[in-house]
């Protein structure tokens, strides 16, 4: 027993002191995979403060003090000149650039779609808040240099093909597999934002799931907004496992519909799924989800059209 346990210690140090390339494909996917979830996590929680219609303009707090930054506490001077020459005179617009970007990032990233290009904007948009905020009070400059390296890596890394959509488009990951997934974690997220909201259910913003200490969080919701969520998980569970491609994209539908509706409720009115730009977002990653799921053939379908075509032969 001993002996065994030497012996696999000595492996273990060798493969940590070997210089030559890994060469486990798996492992390395399922790295990029835990890296590119981390990121999405980041920017899931990231636009719940970004709140039209004026983001913290008038106020001079949240994405526009933030913004502002870049003025009051340059890092570069070209940058700064171009936040408050082009910039802040335009700010709402500005604003919703950044949530309709960060909101994608969280979406694509999370469900591992079109990584490559989610890892571009990423980069770029890591670079931005970079220059505006990297020199201000409490801040940590390391913070934007390693959220920029990690974008990168995806950029040239495989980063999709364990539970994304594209390695479903590759053949590295099992259709059912991620439609289960992310159908399993719509209905977590509607039964315990149900449970949480029946004090107040129809409130203006829901319970939040999740905290602010670990900057985690899968959105708000009221018990109208959780039964939404809880309806769109089961529509994708039952399509994906009964290979309906008609529920798939009924679950499509309705994420987007109840994302599109919090965008244009929040700020202006209360929501009436009582959520916030997080939860709008995890609406559109369960769609966007069951949509290209509903767009890849099942295996069962696939194999009665081989059948068919060799029938005919």
């Amino acid at each position: 027993m001993r002996d065994s346990l030497m012996t696999r210690g000595k492996g273990a140090l060798a493969w940590a002191l070997d210089p030559t390339p890994e060469t486990n494909q798996r492992a390395q996917s399922i790295a990029l995979a835990v890296l590119r979830i981390l990121l999405g996590l980041m920017w899931l929680y990231n636009v719940a403060w970004k709140r039209a219609p004026n983001f913290g303009e008038e106020a001079g707090n949240g994405l526009y003090k933030f913004t502002k930054y870049a003025v009051d506490y340059p890092v570069l001077a070209p940058y700064a000149w171009i936040t408050d020459n082009l910039i802040l005179p335009v700010f709402p617009v500005f604003g919703w650039v950044v949530l309709i970007a960060e909101t994608a990032l969280a979406v694509m990233l999370l469900t591992g779609t079109y990584v490559r290009l989610a890892a571009l904007i990423g980069l770029a948009q890591s670079v931005a808040i970079g220059l505006s905020v990297a020199y201000a009070p409490e801040e940590w400059p390391w913070a934007y240099f390693l959220m920029v390296g990690a974008h990168l890596v995806l950029v040239f890394g495989v980063a999709g093909r364990v539970l994304g959509t594209d390695g479903v488009r590759a053949g590295t990951t099992s259709r059912r597999t991620l439609g289960q997934v992310w159908a399993a974690l719509a209905i977590v997220t509607g039964l315990i934002a149900a449970l949480k909201s029946f004090g107040d259910p129809f409130a203006a913003r829901g319970p939040t799931l999740g905290d602010s200490d670990p900057s985690l969080s899968l959105g708000a919701y009221n018990l109208v907004g959780a039964l939404v969520m809880l309806v769109v998980g089961v529509l994708l569970l039952v399509g994906i496992r009964g290979g309906i491609d008609r529920l798939l994209q009924a679950a499509a539908a309705l994420g987007v519909l109840a994302a599109v509706s919090l965008h244009a409720q929040i700020g202006f009115t209360d929501p009436i799924l009582g959520g916030n730009p997080t939860s709008a977002a995890l609406f559109l990653s369960v769609a966007l989800v069951a949509f290209l799921l509903a767009r890849v053939p099942s295996p069962t379908t696939s194999s009665t059209t081989s059948t068919t075509e060799s029938d005919h032969r």
